[in-house]
Order: C-alpha cells, then structure tokens, then sequence
C-alpha cells in the first residue's frame, strides 16, 4: 500500500533551556492511503501538539513528517503555505467558515486562490455538495445554517482540492448528537467512497469508533494501538473504553 503520511521519531519541545518541556516524545508512525486514523490521549498528552506539526501550523523540534514523500519539516515560506493549500485539507471544531461568504463560495474559496478556471470549479463545488447532501444550501451564509450543515460545508472545502491528507481537530466537539452522528456518517462516504485519508484527533470514544484504526498517546508518546479489522463499531468502541481505562485516572477526563 501506498503510504501517504510518514512521522519519524519527531519531538517537540516549548520552553527554555532552563526550563524545557516534551510535549512528543520521539513519535513514529505512518498512514496509507486511504486510511481512516483517529488520535486520542488525555489532555495534555501531546496529540493536538501531534496534529499541528503534522499539519504544518507548527514546527517540530527533532524528526521528520513525511507527507507523500515530501519531507514537510524542511518546507519554508512561500513553498511550505503552497504545499498547505494544495495538499491538506482540514476541517475544525469551530468551522472556521467565513461569514461574509455563501456556502458556495467558502467551498470555491480554495480553487479561486489556486487560479481554476471558473466552470471547472462550478462543476466540483456541485460534485462535492451533492455527495455531502447540501446542495440545497449552497446559496446560504454560514448563519444561516445549523451546525451540522455548517461541518458538512467545512467538509467539502476540504476536500475540494483533492488533498493527499484530510486533518480534523475535535470535529464533532461544538455539534449536538444528532449533528455529529451526520458528519461521521459523511467521514465515512468520504474515506470509503472518495478514498480520502483522515487522521483525526478526538477526545470522544463515539466520534473515534468511526475511525478503522486509533492510536493512544500518553505523556508524548505512543501508549497502544486499536485496529478495527471486522469488528463492529460497537464491539470498537468497546475496545476503545477498554484502552481509555488502561491510561489511567478519571475515565471522564481521558474521553
């Protein structure tokens, strides 16, 4: 299989000399194309800190994050914010929707700055909205929307670029159950149908049951690794619960 996503022995300091903290502890892993992998640990443990060197909002500070072979530790400048926009897809807890734009525009917003011919990015914002069941919505401006529709555009602006990775940070944290359920369904389409690689960080065992594969992270490093294979989701999510009591303290603050 083709590997999409190479972490090598990358750690992360913040601090100073005096006074150095690890939030990663010499983390490896990778992901193939098409994988669904999911991220959980107790706060603090070093997985959103994970997901922002992988995502290039932040640097690490030994090791390398290979994404498609591309060494994305040794990007800089104009090469690294390309590489962003052309390669990644992310997809927030907070949206991060622009309110002055249309659902449609907000979609288009990544292709108009990539210079696509107008019709061409007609063609994939109507491709993409009706997979994700918001066509009827295209015309609409994020307040006028609920919050699930306004995760499923946030989805479709991710994907619109065809991105080698997809990454999403706590994705169902500000939806309501029903809301979330909806999206995770959507995940689904898009890693099965679309063939959309996803590393997603949560903190809910719910929301990671979706997932096909998920790795633990205490204190920086990795603590264990749950494959689905041919379980169902709930006999996952059991599995899920199992590993979460192994990692110590209160169960409520790990999920």
């Amino acid at each position: 299989m083709e590997k999409i996503l190479r972490v090598e022995n990358v750690e992360k300091y913040y601090g100073t000399k005096s006074n150095l903290s690890k939030a990663i502890d010499n983390i490896s892993f990778e992901v193939e194309k098409g994988e669904f992998v999911g991220i959980m640990g107790a706060s603090g443990s070093g997985k959103t800190t994970l997901l922002n060197c992988i995502s290039t909002i932040d640097r690490v500070t030994a090791g390398h994050i290979k994404i498609k072979e591309q060494d994305i530790t040794r990007l800089k400048g104009n090469r690294l914010n390309q590489f962003r926009r052309e390669e990644l897809g992310f997809i927030f807890q907070d949206f991060n929707l622009l309110d002055t734009l249309t659902a449609y525009e907000n979609i288009a917003l990544a292709l108009t700055i990539q210079k696509v011919k107008a019709k061409e990015i007609d063609k994939r914002v109507k491709e993409i909205a009706q997979k994700l069941d918001i066509t009827q919505i295209l015309n609409k401006y994020p307040y006028q929307v609920s919050g699930g529709q306004k995760q499923r555009i946030a989805s479709a602006r991710a994907m619109i670029t065809n991105p080698k990775l997809v990454l999403a940070d706590e994705p169902t944290g500000a939806l309501d159950s029903k809301s979330a359920r909806q999206l995770l369904e959507n995940f689904e389409f898009l890693n099965q149908n679309m063939e959309a690689t996803i590393l997603m960080v949560t903190h809910d065992a719910f929301t990671a049951s979706y997932a096909k594969r998920i790795l633990f992270i205490k204190d920086g490093k990795i603590f264990n690794e749950v494959i689905r294979g041919n379980d169902t989701r709930k006999q996952f999510f059991e599995k899920i619960i199992e590993v979460q009591t192994l990692l110590g303290g209160d169960l409520n603050d790990v999920i």
